[in-house]
């Protein structure tokens, strides 16, 4: 526990003061995988370091320093989440980072796109073609870990693909098909947008979510994303 009662503020990637809570700390260190002990150590590790008006960001990369010694697979995970929220809306554009997963695995990419489905217009995030697919994607961007895609979010995109499904699309220099609409957030899903997606057959990826081809999955498989987060392949 910090050895003062008085209440230390630190400030939040979008620029609002909040008082540092230790609680969400921890949370976030036991969902990265680290065990009791190491998340002890890590906080009174840092503790000392923790002062009026520094950034959660660099509480959390203090953080990560620390846990490199316990377990460098736990560190690893606990540094590419990190350093994914500090994307930001004002540095790297979540939509492009997505974009360039699509440009590794071979496919002609465009973002912020409006195209017309059979009833209204819509602004996609990230469109992506190859020979055999075309692919658009809704990326969801939140800079807080216990944020979540709840069902209202799934049922929107849903809604918005199914209009798109209607129509034809130029990309590539010919007429083709949407053959896939994508959700991609970098938090998690909450269990009834999770069960209603896979109903659904909707395509969502978030940071644990599917299982195999999940957000952590993509960045891990990709050089080019591992390069943006200055990140060492693993």
């Amino acid at each position: 526990m910090l050895t003062t009662d008085k209440p230390i503020y630190v400030i939040k990637a979008n620029g609002q003061k909040e008082i540092f809570n230790e609680e969400k700390l921890r949370s976030s260190l036991l969902r990265s995988g680290a065990t009791d002990e190491a998340v002890e150590d890590v906080i009174s590790h840092i503790e000392p370091e923790i002062h009026e008006g520094m950034t959660t960001s660099d509480i959390y990369k203090h953080a990560f320093n620390a846990l490199h010694k316990w377990k460098q697979p736990v560190a690893m995970r606990y540094s590419l989440r990190r350093a994914v929220m500090e994307l930001g809306p004002t540095g790297f554009p979540f939509e492009k980072f997505i974009a360039e997963y699509f440009k590794d695995k071979g496919y002609e990419v465009l973002t912020d796109q409006e195209v017309y489905g059979a009833c209204v217009p819509h602004e996609v995030d990230v469109v992506a073609w190859n020979d055999q697919k075309l692919i658009m994607a809704e990326a969801k961007f939140h800079n807080e870990l216990g944020i979540k895609s709840d069902l209202k979010v799934v049922l929107y995109v849903k809604a918005r693909f199914d209009d798109l499904k209607e129509s034809s699309f130029n990309f590539g220099g010919k007429e083709r098909k949407l053959t896939e609409g994508w959700l991609i957030t970098n938090t998690k899903f909450s269990s009834t947008a999770i069960h209603y997606g896979a109903c659904q057959k909707l395509t969502m990826i978030g940071w644990n979510y599917p299982e195999h081809g999940n957000l952590q999955d993509m960045i891990e498989s990709s050089p080019r994303l591992l390069e943006i987060l200055k990140i060492k392949e693993i």
